[in-house]
């Protein structure tokens, strides 16, 4: 016997931004794979086996859903935002790919979900409007010498810019160290936007020009998105609106 196994994206936080397909997904499951707090998003239900795990384990929690999926499961793997950015499409792909041979007929899907990048970006206006690029700015899987040349190529190359992972209490170094990269390699005052807990209750969003910005600024639960030099800010009664222009110069 064979069950499925879909890989789906909860979305930024806000539960009217998961998307029907994904519920549809959710109604289905069997078994429920994700990190603690995303699995906490999921309401009980009988026929339903929730399964949380810890931070750092993926291939481990993909190993256990293709598994279960093998074994006539309806799976459902979880991630916050969208699976394919940052989050565990890749994961699961991984196992797979090491895995078995018979996991490879398994019925396998990636349902998308909106990430906090463009939830961010909706929140402040358009910044990433034109050219943008999104790094990962945690060293858990890469060095940081890789990090710190896809900065400079970045803004070499002029691209807006979306953080993910910006400043944990294990390495708050990191965003120090990329702050004074930018500066120097940037040169200008162009905006950055400091979106935390994007569409759940206690949602902040700063702008925030980039040679006044301080590490103290961002945590795990903030997006960073700086614009390109020709990104821009329209003042309002309400918000300032930050948009890049859809043309170069």
């Amino acid at each position: 016997m064979t069950g499925t196994l879909v890989i789906a994206g909860l979305g930024p936080g806000d539960e009217a931004l998961v998307t029907p397909e994904v519920s549809a997904a959710l109604a289905r499951a069997t078994d429920i794979v994700g990190y603690i707090p995303y699995v906490a998003r999921i309401a009980e239900r009988p026929g339903l086996t929730l399964h949380p795990s810890d931070n750092r384990v993926e291939l481990d929690r993909s190993r256990h859903a293709l598994e279960m999926a093998a074994n006539g499961r309806d799976v459902v793997v979880v991630s916050s935002g969208d699976p394919g950015v940052f989050a565990m499409a890749a994961a699961v792909f991984e196992a797979l790919e090491a895995g078995p041979a018979e996991w490879r007929a398994l019925d396998i899907s990636v349902l998308p979900g909106i990430t906090a990048m463009l939830a961010a970006s909706a929140r402040a206006g358009a910044p990433l409007g034109h050219d943008f690029c999104a790094i990962n700015l945690s060293d858990n899987l890469k060095p940081w010498s890789v990090i710190e040349n896809r900065l400079r190529l970045a803004a070499q190359a002029d691209f807006a810019m979306a953080f993910y992972n910006p400043r944990s209490k294990s390495r708050p170094e990191g965003f120090v160290r990329t702050l004074e990269v930018l500066k120097e390699a940037c040169g200008d005052n162009r905006p950055v936007i400091f979106a935390r807990n994007v569409s759940q209750s206690d949602e902040q969003i700063k702008v925030v020009p980039l040679q006044d910005t301080t590490p103290e600024m961002a945590d795990m639960r903030t997006m960073v998105i700086v614009g390109s030099s020709q990104t821009r800010i329209i003042e309002t009664g309400r918000a300032p609106i930050v948009y890049t222009p859809r043309s170069a110069p």
